[in-house]
């Protein structure tokens, strides 16, 4: 970690100046002034002192705050094969966020689990074949390239009747998988 770096930063953010900082710590400008460019290091008291005037503390200092993952790669997904299906979670751990989406491939014959009415959103692109989209007494037939948009109203299912496979974008707002 960069002390100094650190510490310029939160300085920053209270909007203070290093003759302030001085002040409200009882250091001088000189030595903020060397700790902000790493030419000194300060004493865990020094620092802590410091980490008051700004409102902070030890704890909150080097806490380290979490990176979040952006891109994810193959080797990052989740492969489920089961009943004629074969999900591959393309974002881990998704049940945390706000949206799920997989990449669902279904064998010919095959079909999706059952879906039961939830509160929330999906969408759905066809990357592969033809798949049946069943929501509630409806059926819809979605091809190659075209997409679905739904509530989840209603119970429903993905269905592959052809003789080849299918595969889908599927993404679900809030997870339900």
């Amino acid at each position: 970690m960069d002390i100094g770096a650190r510490i310029k930063e939160l300085r920053i953010q209270n909007d203070l100046t290093l003759e302030e900082l001085a002040n409200r710590s009882e250091l001088t400008k000189g030595f903020l002034s060397q700790l902000e460019r790493n030419l000194t290091s300060p004493s865990i008291a020094t620092l802590d002192d410091i980490l008051e005037a700004l409102g902070s503390n030890l704890s909150e200092f080097f806490k380290e705050e979490e990176k979040e993952k952006i891109v994810f790669k193959r080797e990052d997904y989740y492969i489920n094969e089961k009943d004629g299906a074969t999900i591959h979670w393309i974002v881990p751990n998704a049940q945390k966020n706000a949206m799920e989406p997989m990449v669902l491939t279904l064998n010919a014959r095959g079909r999706s689990q059952v879906i039961m009415p939830h509160t929330g959103e999906e969408l759905g692109y066809v990357l592969s074949g033809e798949i049946m989209l069943i929501d509630g007494g409806k059926e819809y037939c979605v091809k190659k390239g075209e997409t679905f948009y739904m509530s989840g109203n209603h119970k429903h299912y993905i269905r592959n009747d052809k003789k080849e496979k299918a595969s889908f974008l599927w993404v679900m707002t809030p997870p339900n998988f």
